[in-house]
């Protein structure tokens, strides 16, 4: 399980996850910059993926694939923003 209000403190955007989708290996920090929240150009580099999980704010994203502590990843800011 995952909050699904995650808030980036880096960037101050809310995190988004899309089930079942990954991000494609060429994504890069101004993709997501210059393309966050907008799905209909996120799509542009999101690869359908029974299972797994897709997130990503202005600065940072992640795919998942299994369970996994995001709070070890010491680069990620994310952190609950509404519990």
């Amino acid at each position: 399980r995952t909050c699904d209000q995650l808030r980036c403190t880096a960037c101050d955007f809310r995190v988004s996850l899309y089930n079942d989708y990954k991000w494609d290996q060429s994504c890069d920090y101004l993709f997501f910059r210059n393309n966050m929240p907008d799905l209909s150009k996120l799509r542009a580099k999101m690869i359908r993926k029974k299972g797994s999980r897709a997130y990503a704010c202005q600065c940072s994203w992640r795919a998942i694939d299994e369970l996994t502590d995001l709070q070890t990843e010491q680069q990620l800011r994310w952190v609950c923003g509404k519990h």
